[in-house]
């Protein structure tokens, strides 16, 4: 099989996403109605109605995102496109592991909005507001990042590291806003195209959301883990798991841990993918593939008119 799903992670978000695969589809509009009786709240109105700064709560937009990228899967599989049968691989960026581990049928949908949902709670409260930082960095390689990322830690004697690594030059650093700030300007001394405080709430995958991966191992100990129908890329690895007892643990590393984004498209294309398809809002993941791997062909589905396309072209 030449195909992999890839599910997107927090910034995709926008007001109105999954609107109309719920006009549309009955199996979206009972994904929604499962994740807001999962969470106790109208979760699906938020998400159709805004406004955009609530959404945007980590705690809201990472079981929204899920829901969006499970409606798109749920609405396939009724239409009679089986993931297991035509997929080698899923990956998730960031809360998108879940998104991919829920499709492959690691955990009850339930259970992933609910796990989620402590997540972002978890991330927020790691670190006081105001004391973390993040920081994209445009234009330069692993390697130059890594060391602005080092000195800038040991200048002000705190967390400074990269984050995410999304491929085409743009590398995403996290740790405590003094270090990240300095960091951010020995980027730029050392040839960055740009360097830019990014508007978030928490140092995300840094050490010091310690407290977070605490959490979600206590909550991932609470729920039922299933083998997943299809092998999932973990984000720290780049490596597929389908062991339930690893899948635990590279969820709890993954919150301190480097969203190897880069790596996990580069993966996929050496292991003989040749189309990524996105799975949910937006098409971020689309373009960032474009970028690493020209020759993978990217498709992202999230309304009516991108499930029939597929569907079409895949009959």
């Amino acid at each position: 099989m030449t195909t992999a799903f890839t599910f997107p992670g927090q910034g995709s978000q926008s007001v109105g996403m999954g609107k109309e695969l719920a006009d549309a589809f009955p199996e979206a509009r009972e994904v929604f109605a499962e994740v807001d009786d999962a969470l106790g709240e109208k979760l699906s109105t938020i998400m159709w109605e805004g406004p955009e700064e609530t959404l945007t709560l980590t705690a809201k937009a990472q079981p929204a995102l899920m829901a969006v990228s499970v409606a798109v899967m749920r609405v396939l599989e009724a239409k009679g496109f089986k993931l297991a049968e035509k997929a080698s691989h899923v990956a998730g960026h960031s809360l998108g592991e879940y998104s991919a581990h829920c499709a492959a049928g690691t955990f009850s949908l339930a259970d992933t909005a609910r796990l989620l949902r402590i997540r972002g709670n978890a991330m927020q409260a790691a670190v006081p507001v105001g004391e973390g930082a993040m920081a994209a960095i445009l234009g330069l390689e692993v390697g130059d990042v890594e060391f602005v990322c080092d000195a800038a830690a040991g200048e002000t004697g705190t967390v400074c590291q990269i984050a995410n690594d999304n491929g085409g030059g743009q590398l995403v650093i996290s740790g405590a806003k003094a270090a990240v700030e300095r960091a951010a300007a020995l980027a730029t001394d050392k040839g960055a195209r740009r360097a830019l405080m990014l508007p978030v709430s928490a140092p995300f995958h840094s050490a010091l959301m310690a407290p977070a991966a605490d959490a979600m191992r206590e909550a991932l100990s609470q729920v039922t883990v299933n083998a997943p129908s299809v092998p999932v890329i973990a984000n720290v690895t780049v490596a597929p798991v389908t062991e339930p007892g690893e899948i635990v643990d590279r969820l709890v590393e993954q919150v301190t841990g480097q969203v190897r984004w880069r790596e996990t498209v580069e993966w996929f294309a050496g292991s003989g993918v040749t189309t990524l398809v996105e799975a949910g809002s937006g098409k971020v993941l689309t373009g960032l593939a474009r970028r690493i791997d020209k020759a993978l062909a990217g498709v992202a589905i999230n309304n009516p008119a991108d499930i029939e396309a597929f569907l079409q072209a895949n009959a």
